[in-house]
């Protein structure tokens, strides 16, 4: 056994989830171990049990931050100056663009399914949808039926979906998602 790195200061929540969300986005979430996030961090796993009951509570924390960057680009979507039409179609592009420049975190929040983590992160990705349909309504000028949003935002989860890993960012299906854009609201109207 290899003696442990000395910590140049003291283990912290956020020295931790920087550590695990590097492992996370290097591996599959059942590849990483509380044991290989302590390695790196040079402590014993038991101290990072001090922070997380469990692996599945830190991946929520981590899937957490990238929900709230979503939903807070939703609200200054929604706040912006321009009007409700240029606001929606903004609203579908820059899903999609968080979608592919961030395809690990995408995919940790819409499409990873484990029983471990399901429930926590199952609330995130409701709370973030809600949000999401919210933004939609409020920038439609009808009210629209929720199987109209459900399907606008299943239409740019596919695209999501569709591209990642084919593409490195976003700036590669650029075109094809202002097309996709422009259709969805137009379809919305």
């Amino acid at each position: 056994m290899s003696p442990r790195k000395p910590l140049s200061q003291e283990l912290t929540r956020e020295m931790i989830i920087g550590e695990a969300q590097t492992q996370f986005n290097e591996k599959d979430y059942h590849q990483v171990s509380m044991r290989s996030i302590a390695k790196e961090l040079g402590c014993s796993h038991g101290a990072i049990y001090y922070y997380f009951k469990n692996k599945a509570e830190l991946f929520y924390a981590i899937i957490e931050e990238y929900f709230a960057q979503l939903n807070r680009f939703l609200d200054e979507t929604v706040n912006g100056t321009e009007d409700n039409q240029t606001k929606l179609y903004h609203v579908f592009l820059g899903f999609m663009e968080f979608g592919l420049n961030n395809q690990s975190q995408y995919e940790y929040m819409f499409m990873l399914r484990s029983v471990e983590v399901d429930g926590l992160s199952q609330d995130a990705a409701n709370l973030s949808y809600e949000k999401f349909a919210k933004s939609v309504q409020s920038l439609s000028d009808d009210e629209l039926i929720i199987s109209d949003i459900y399907s606008a935002f299943m239409a740019l989860h596919g695209f999501v979906s569709h591209y990642r890993g084919y593409v490195m960012s976003f700036e590669e299906a650029k075109e094809a998602a202002q097309l996709h854009a422009k259709f969805l609201v137009k379809a919305l109207a």
